[in-house]
């Protein structure tokens, strides 16, 4: 395959993720939701399933890039300068998640597929992509360990938030947005403590316990 080949496949799959995870509501992740996008977009079926030879993940990998180029798009205003470090991530994320309601369902198989031993490392990959860029659109630059950490605990608390999210009958999703906002005071609370506690001293910071407390919650 030329890569020019390749790039048109790319612009492919983002043309027909969301399509897919419309029909992967009723119909999972499978040919079934593949051939109902490929006919609603008018795309040859055959065309169509070259552009996902990984199948399943392959289809709910372009529709987590789908929605980071959305979110990107959306955001391509400049409307996050005006606000707060933490303003920008809950905008970003909820931003993440108002793109995925009334497809709670796509995404809890989603979430079943990712979830295969066989999957987990991929799932953990798109995880972090997201994390990554959210943050480089809240005009994060860190190049040293806060580069890596700050992915991190975004990736987790991203990861946590979805899971609420999905299960949420709350009108407006009102449970979801309280527990993502406790989960942000908790890290800002968290940084200013360590700061204060740590000064300079970043070698002590526990990356593994922070993301343990992030999992168990703060009060």
């Amino acid at each position: 395959m030329t890569a020019a080949q390749d790039r048109s496949l790319d612009g492919l799959r983002l043309k027909l993720a969301p399509e897919i995870a419309l029909s992967a509501v009723f119909d999972g992740w499978g040919d079934e939701a593949l051939e109902a996008a490929a006919a609603a977009e008018g795309v040859d079926p055959a065309l169509a399933r070259l552009a996902f030879p990984g199948g399943a993940m392959d289809m709910i990998a372009a529709w987590v890039e789908s929605v980071d180029a959305r979110m990107a798009e959306h955001f391509s205003d400049g409307s996050l300068e005006s606000m707060k470090i933490r303003e920008r991530i809950r905008a970003l994320v909820w931003f993440r998640l108002e793109s995925i309601t009334g497809m709670e369902e796509a995404f809890s198989r989603a979430l079943a597929i990712q979830a295969m031993p066989q999957n987990a490392a991929r799932a953990l990959q798109m995880g972090w992509s997201s994390a990554d860029r959210m943050w480089r659109l809240a005009g994060d630059t860190a190049t040293d360990y806060n580069h890596y950490t700050k992915r991190a605990i975004l990736a987790s608390i991203y990861a946590a938030t979805l899971a609420v999210f999905v299960n949420d009958e709350s009108e407006g999703k009102a449970e979801t947005a309280a527990f993502l906002d406790r989960r942000i005071d908790g890290v800002m609370k968290f940084e200013k403590a360590k700061a204060q506690l740590l000064g300079g001293d970043r070698e002590h910071f526990d990356l593994a316990r922070f993301l343990g407390r992030l999992r168990y919650g703060y009060k």
